[in-house]
């Protein structure tokens, strides 16, 4: 039977790195902390909890740690955990019952991610597939934020239930939903530029559209009530926020728009609400 080494990476967590590690105690062989110089007590928490903690420079965001924080555990098998996150009873159970008798090389475990107090069970949030749990050598990640690692053997998913879904303890606050959205559009911004995206005012008004259609209405976030409607109009506005920062990059363009070309951009748009509100008819009729 295998070990398992559980990797978390910090970054001033002190209010929530020991939920982390007190909930993969009966899991864990070993636990391997990469704190990027947190200016907190979130190493000394770590320590006094058993982690060995390693020490990395601070990054944007988490996929340029990866590979070093993997590299840093010893044990045959790797679950990869972030300091806002805790794993269940029954999802343990089921880790150290996959290493008896392992099926694959790689698994993708369900993710239930709790927003604003409420577990977002639609818009596009559940089941949230992640790559946590793997046989060391056979996963690893490019520098790209919010990428799927490259993997190599046999994958599988765990079922999509509830019990054996890792739990996210994501934003609590819209502040601080504000304040990632910022740094993660930073990282997408540089990469649309490096794959050579041209700025074109079109996405302004496109790109906002199409993500909150696809999370409130394709992804059925007005399941999720009040909750599903603002984070699909923050999702949205992520997306506008993506695109002008191009634009800032790129010069602020000047570019003079015919009524004609806004027109025919707003025509597209009321033309996707009206084909989505018709696909909806019957939750309208609910409301009703």
């Amino acid at each position: 039977m295998g070990k398992i080494s559980v990797v978390i990476n910090t970054f001033n967590n002190e209010d929530n790195v020991s939920m982390a590690i007190l909930s993969v105690k009966n899991l864990a062989d070993e636990i391997v902390v990469c704190d990027m110089e947190s200016s907190d007590n979130t190493s000394d928490i770590a320590k006094k909890l058993g982690a060995k903690v390693y020490s990395h420079k601070k990054e944007k965001y988490v996929e340029l740690v990866r590979n070093f924080m993997v590299s840093k555990a010893t044990c045959d098998w790797i679950l990869i955990l972030d300091p806002d996150e805790e794993i269940p009873s029954k999802l343990s159970f089921k880790l150290k019952e996959i290493i008896k008798n392992s099926q694959a090389d790689y698994f993708r475990i369900p993710r239930k991610n709790i927003i604003f107090g409420k577990w977002m069970k639609h818009s596009r949030w559940w089941p949230d597939y992640n790559i946590r749990f793997f046989k060391k050598g056979f996963v690893s990640w490019n520098e790209i934020i919010h990428s799927v690692p490259m993997t190599q053997g046999k994958g599988i998913d765990l079922p999509d239930k509830e019990e054996i879904a890792l739990i996210h303890h994501h934003y609590d606050s819209v502040s601080g939903y504000l304040e990632k959205m910022l740094r993660y559009t930073d990282a997408q911004r540089d990469g649309l530029l490096k794959a050579g995206y041209v700025f074109s005012w079109k996405d302004l008004i496109k790109k906002p559209t199409n993500e909150f259609l696809s999370r409130y209405f394709d992804g059925e976030g007005y399941k999720d009530g009040i909750h599903g409607l603002a984070l699909s109009l923050l999702q949205a506005f992520s997306e506008l926020t993506l695109y002008l920062k191009v634009w800032e990059k790129q010069g602020f363009d000047e570019k003079n728009l015919e009524k004609s070309e806004i027109k025919t951009e707003i025509n597209k748009v009321v033309s996707d609400l009206k084909w989505w509100l018709r696909k909806k008819l019957s939750w309208l009729k609910f409301l009703s």
